[in-house]
C-alpha cells in the first residue's frame, strides 16, 4: 500500500495522505467517542528483611517510586489474585500486612498467629491462609473484610500452606512431625494427617488437583500423596537438601531444587518415577517454568547466577550473573522480565529473557526476601477493589 501511495502520488493525493496519517498513528481513534486506552501499570513489589520496608518499582521506567515501612521481619510477598493488594507476612511481628498496590500504603495490618512463615490464596481470592510456625496453626483470612475468620490447628512447625485448584482442600507441611495436614477449607477441620519423608517444606499441587509432592529437605527425598484417597504413594529419592518445587503447567513434569547436591531432579508425575538428575552451579534455591513449559529459570544462591534451561532438550542456554545471594524471583505476566532479589548485595536484577541478559540491578532495602508483581488497569479504565485515602493506616511498624 505504501509503494502503491507513493507511485500514484500525482493522481491520487487523498490516498497518500491517508497512508501517511495511518503510518503516524494520527487517525488512531477517530470516529470513536473513546480515547485510546491507556497501558496498563506493572509494579514490582520487593519485601526487604532487614529494613522492615517494601520497595515499590515501576517496571516501566525501572524506578523506584515508593519506600512503605512495614511490620518487623517482612519475608514472603504475594500479590492478591483478584483485588489490587499485597500482602507481606511479618514474621517477626506476628500480623499479615495488606498494602494498597495503588497508593503503596499499608491499609490494614492482620494479626495472626505465632512467626507466620508462607501464605496462600483460595483460587477465587475470597481467603488467605497463614502458616504459623511457632503456634502450629493455620489462620484463616477474610480477604474482602481483611480480618482472621478462622484459626486451625495442625502438626508441628508449619511451613507451608498450598491450596487445591478447586479450592476445596488446603494442604500444610508439617517440618518437625514429619507429617502433612489436609484440612477442609470448607469446615476448617483436619480430615487427614500423614506421614511424609523427614522434615517437609515445600509443596506442588498438580493442576488437577489429584497428587501433592511433598520436598523433604531432612530426607533427600520427594513424597507423593493421593489427595483423593488420602495415601502417601511413594518417597523418591532425590538430592540432598531439595528446597523448591516446581510443575510444568501441564503437570507432567516436576523440576525439584536440591541445594546442597546443586543438582536439579526431574520427576515424571504421572508415573511417579525419578527421570533424571541435572547438574546446575552452586545451591539451587528457586525454580520458575514460562507458561508455555519450554524454559526452566534455575536461581542459585551459591554461585549468585541464573541458569536458563531448554525443558526440551535439558540444555543450559545460558547463565546470567546476577548480585550476591539471589533467592526469590518472578516473572512478568507476559514473561518480558524476571526479576531476581539478593540478600547478599541488597539489589534487584531485572532480566530480559528474550535476550537472555541481564538488562540492570536496581537498589532495594536490606536483605530482600521476596518479590511479587502487580499489573494493575490504568487510573482512567477503572477496575474493582481500590481502596481509598481513608483506608490508609499508618505505615509506621510497631516493634513487638
Amino acid at each position: 500500500m505504501h509503494v502503491l501511495a507513493r507511485s500514484n502520488s500525482a493522481r491520487f493525493p487523498t490516498l497518500t495522505l491517508v497512508v501517511v496519517l495511518l503510518a503516524t498513528g494520527w487517525l488512531a481513534g477517530c470516529g470513536t467517542d473513546a480515547p485510546r486506552r491507556p497501558a496498563p501499570q506493572v509494579y514490582a513489589f520487593v519485601s526487604n528483611g532487614g529494613s522492615h520496608t517494601v520497595t515499590v518499582v515501576d517496571l516501566a521506567t525501572l524506578e523506584t517510586v515508593a519506600t512503605v515501612p512495614v511490620d518487623y521481619g517482612p519475608s514472603q510477598i504475594r500479590a492478591h489474585p483478584t483485588r489490587p493488594e499485597i500482602y507481606v507476612v511479618a514474621a517477626e511481628a506476628d500480623r499479615v500486612d495488606v498494602l494498597d498496590a495503588r497508593t503503596h500504603q499499608v491499609v490494614a495490618r492482620i494479626e495472626v498467629g505465632e512467626r507466620p512463615y508462607s501464605l496462600d490464596f483460595s483460587p477465587d481470592g475470597r481467603r488467605a491462609y497463614v502458616a504459623n510456625w511457632d503456634s502450629n496453626t493455620v489462620s484463616v483470612i477474610d480477604c474482602a473484610r481483611r480480618q482472621v475468620v478462622g484459626t486451625v490447628r495442625v502438626g508441628r512447625r508449619p511451613a507451608m500452606a498450598r491450596v487445591t485448584p478447586d479450592g476445596a482442600l488446603l494442604v500444610v507441611s508439617n517440618r518437625a512431625d514429619s507429617t502433612i495436614s489436609l484440612v477442609a477449607t470448607e469446615s476448617l477441620k483436619v480430615v487427614e494427617t500423614l506421614a511424609v519423608a523427614r522434615h517437609p517444606e515445600a509443596l506442588a499441587i498438580l493442576p488437577d488437583g489429584s497428587k501433592v509432592f511433598v520436598a523433604a529437605t531432612g530426607s533427600a527425598q520427594v513424597s507423593v500423596v493421593d489427595l483423593q484417597r488420602r495415601v502417601l504413594l511413594t518417597n523418591l529419592a532425590v538430592g540432598e537438601a531439595p528446597i523448591d518445587l516446581v510443575l510444568k503447567p501441564d503437570g507432567g513434569e516436576l523440576f525439584v531444587a536440591n541445594f546442597d547436591s546443586h543438582t536439579i531432579t526431574v520427576i515424571n508425575t504421572w508415573r511417579n518415577e525419578v527421570t533424571e538428575t541435572l547438574p546446575v552451579g552452586r545451591n539451587p534455591v528457586r525454580l520458575l517454568v514460562s507458561a508455555d513449559g519450554e524454559w526452566l529459570y534455575s536461581i542459585h544462591y551459591g554461585s549468585s547466577v541464573v541458569f536458563v534451561v531448554e525443558v526440551a532438550t535439558r540444555e543450559v542456554v545460558a547463565n546470567i550473573r546476577v548480585g550476591l545471594q539471589p533467592g526469590a524471583g518472578a516473572l512478568t505476566p507476559d514473561e518480558s522480565l524476571l526479576l531476581v532479589v539478593h540478600a547478599g548485595s541488597n539489589d534487584m536484577a531485572v532480566i530480559r529473557p528474550a535476550a537472555r541478559a541481564l538488562s540492570t540491578l536496581l537498589p532495594v532495602g536490606l536483605r530482600p526476601q521476596g518479590v511479587a508483581v502487580k499489573v494493575l488497569p490504568s487510573e482512567s479504565t477503572g477496575g474493582s477493589g481500590g481502596t481509598s485515602a481513608g483506608d490508609v493506616l499508618d505505615s509506621q511498624p510497631d516493634a513487638k
